[in-house]
């Protein structure tokens, strides 16, 4: 079963990340397998578990919480079109290519904010940067090894 996750970038740019086998956990810290480095989103903030007939994906306890279909989810099966959001980032599931049409769905802007985190030690500032751009900047970084969803290489997990 292949499984892949769509975002759009703000240029219009569509990008696809492959869910592996196994689990893969999605969050701010470095190890994660999809790394998403704004401060909305968690240290270790959900994951996806590849199972027999499909994927499910579970929120680790993050402060702003995982939805599916806007909906709030503490555990959720996936089924290919729903949308899964984390903090400002919106991915489209596919499931063995289906939905084949993805329509853009669009990252939410911030203006700049500053807050604490419950799981960090200290204010995080996003200096007027939406979190596309973040995410690009970080990407760019050499020292970067786990997956980014805005870096240019799809095969980089």
């Amino acid at each position: 079963m292949d499984v892949r996750l769509v975002m759009f970038r703000e240029n219009g740019d569509e990008r696809s990340f492959p869910v592996g086998k196994g689990v893969t956990t999605v969050g701010r810290k470095e190890d994660c397998g999809i790394r998403i480095p704004v401060a909305e989103v968690s240290r270790r903030h959900a994951e996806f578990r590849a199972v027999e007939d499909g994927v499910v994906l579970k929120d680790l306890a993050s402060a702003n919480g995982t939805f599916v279909n806007n909906q709030r989810i503490t555990m959720h099966k996936l089924a290919a079109g729903d949308h899964v959001v984390f903090g400002p980032v919106v991915f489209t599931v596919q499931i063995d290519g289906q939905p084949a049409e993805i329509k853009p769905v669009k990252t939410k802007l911030r203006t700049k904010t500053t807050t604490a985190n419950a799981d960090d030690s200290g204010p995080i500032s996003d200096d007027d940067l939406d979190p596309i751009s973040a995410l690009e900047a970080l990407a760019s970084s050499a020292d970067q090894t786990a997956l980014d969803p805005f870096d240019d290489e799809d095969d980089d997990i």
